[in-house]
């Protein structure tokens, strides 16, 4: 069993981590933006996919990965992990529709709800203690589904029919626009110093440095990673500004 994941500021890397502490499995955990993922998902025979929610929907990243790999999929079982703001709705359903398409064997998806990173959008934002509470309320669900799972009975969250419309009629029909194009929609202002960290952080090699600045290429898969990194708070994709830089470590560790 391996686990992949796509995790921009840390939130669902560490519902992975502790979903598989807390299982005792042997897993090995590889970032989606890792060349040896695709290898690694063609030998085994269970895979967890962890990754966040945007809008009730696939990030753009996890979409082409599991395209990509379509060969890989025939007859392995997958558990999907995902995490969201707010509102889910059927972003397990999401993947588990795409992967039973290559022939997958879904046995089940779990939802957590995770403190806001969305760096440049006042909407969700909320003080330390209310995000202190909200990791406290994942981990104890992470706990609970762990032990669930350690007796061989998965939870099956978002995958049901009516997930699916909550998740299509709730959030991904009204919210369309706000991620159509968004790959080309990636700002960055002149308070940009050309530091790098950015194009280090970027999962998709979207950014590069040219002429003292960060330059984005097109591939953005809306993780926020870059968002959240820059010191300068110079980068900007939903909204005009970055309102406060949310720090997973903050609450984590």
């Amino acid at each position: 069993m391996i686990a992949v994941y796509l995790s921009g500021t840390g939130n669902t890397k560490h519902c992975l981590e502790l979903l598989l502490q807390t299982m005792q499995e042997p897993c090995e955990m590889i970032p989606m933006g890792d060349e040896k993922a695709s290898k690694k998902v063609l030998e085994q025979d269970m895979v967890i996919l962890a990754y966040p929610t945007q809008f009730s929907n696939l990030p753009f990243m996890v979409r082409t990965f599991i395209k990509e790999n379509a060969a890989g999929w025939r007859g392995t079982k997958v558990f999907c992990l995902s995490t969201m703001g707010l509102f889910s709705g059927d972003a397990t359903g999401c993947a588990a529709r795409l992967l039973r398409k290559y022939g997958a064997r879904v046995i089940g998806g779990l939802q957590v709800r995770m403190p806001d990173s969305v760096c440049d959008h006042k909407a969700l934002k909320k003080t330390e203690a209310e995000n202190r509470e909200i990791i406290h309320e994942a981990e104890e669900k992470i706990l609970k589904a762990a032990s669930q799972m350690k007796q061989g009975k998965y939870p099956r969250e978002g995958l049901s029919v009516f997930a699916h419309m909550a998740g299509l009629f709730g959030q991904r029909l009204w919210f369309l626009s706000k991620t159509k194009d968004y790959s080309k929609k990636l700002k960055i202002s002149d308070a940009c110093i050309g530091c790098g960290v950015c194009a280090k952080a970027c999962p998709m090699k979207n950014l590069t440095i040219e002429n003292g600045k960060a330059k984005a290429q097109g591939r953005c898969t809306m993780c926020y990673s870059c968002i959240s990194r820059c010191p300068r708070q110079a980068i900007t994709l939903l909204g005009k500004s970055v309102v406060d830089q949310y720090r997973f470590e903050k609450y984590c560790g």
